[in-house]
């Protein structure tokens, strides 16, 4: 599949007559029952990936049926103001930081939903479904801003929020229980800090609560492989993450590298025939951490590890 901006543009306003499934091939990256997504992420270093059109074509043409989508896209798509130069991250704003933060709050407390539902919509007519958006509220926000982002997550088709695994229960139980009101998860993503029983406390919590496992992570940290946790957690698995990496205590400075697929050590092939034989139904994301080469891109390298995990599963 290969086409251009203006044709996104056009198919994403046709009147639903002519959805973009009929004009198109759609992409499909479920392998024998076993559902490959990649997360936005991914495409980080490519131009415009933070606009919906530009976006929606890098997962297509990778051959990507299924995301995890980073933010904003969506709500720039839906038209939120943009935010001041430098972000503010966690420390004291600028003027003009809180000012702009100001603002999206104002913004997002009044949303419509239309918006995000046309962003679902243009999406899924291209064959693209969207299992999780990692928009998701933190410790001070109002109740309001929560429901604004499950309303948004909902929206967009999604079942489940994305954040950091943290030790702060009362904030991962609050959250808990607002995904429970909303019908869906908070999966919580951890690094290498990850351990088999590293989620059991907020499992322990709410139903509301799941898991992000980053399979990569989890092998650089603990140089162990993933399956058991697989198995022992699948029940409240609401998605995975692929990379292939190797254990940090085997590579140089104690940082477990991130290597294109097949030159790590990661179990990637393990871990999908068990999401098949098990018929695990929580999708596995494609997580491009490596470094793209030289004469590459992101939409090429997403592609090679998508046929990694059909060769895995062949």
């Amino acid at each position: 599949m290969n086409f251009n901006r203006r044709d996104f543009g056009r198919l994403a306003l046709a009147a639903a007559a002519t959805p973009v499934g009929t004009l198109l091939a759609k992409p499909d990256s479920k392998i024998d029952g076993v559902q490959i997504g990649t997360i936005t992420y991914s495409y980080r270093s490519e131009p415009g990936v933070n606009d919906a059109v530009q976006l929606l074509k890098y997962i297509t043409d990778s051959g990507i049926s299924a995301i995890e989508l980073m933010p904003p896209d969506a709500e720039n798509f839906a038209g939120a103001p943009a935010p001041a130069p430098g972000g503010g991250g966690r420390g004291t704003k600028t003027p003009e930081q809180q000012a702009a933060a100001d603002a999206l709050k104002k913004w997002r407390l009044s949303a419509s939903m239309d918006k995000f539902k046309a962003f679902r919509k243009m999406y899924n007519d291209a064959g693209v479904s969207i299992y999780c958006h990692k928009l998701t509220p933190s410790p001070t926000m109002s109740d309001e801003e929560y429901d604004y982002m499950f309303n948004v997550a909902a929206a967009l088709g999604a079942k489940q929020v994305s954040l950091e695994l943290t030790n702060d229960l009362k904030f991962t139980q609050r959250l808990g229980d607002f995904a429970l009101k909303h019908g869906m998860v908070a999966a919580y993503h951890a690094h290498e800090q990850a351990t088999i029983t590293a989620w059991d406390a907020v499992l322990a919590q709410s139903k509301g609560n799941a898991v992000n496992l980053d399979c990569g992570h989890y092998y650089a940290g603990t140089g162990l492989s993933p399956v058991p946790a697989i198995e022992k957690l699948h029940d409240r698995i609401a998605s995975l993450h692929l990379k292939d990496r190797t254990p940090n205590a085997t590579t140089p400075g104690g940082h477990g590298a991130n290597l294109p697929w097949g030159q790590g050590s990661t179990p990637i092939k393990e871990i999908l025939q068990v999401m098949r034989k098990n018929k695990y139904k929580f999708p596995a994301s494609i997580e491009l951490e490596y470094q793209v080469p030289q004469g590459s891109n992101s939409v090429a390298e997403v592609k090679k590890c998508l046929d990694y995990c059909r060769q895995a599963l062949a």
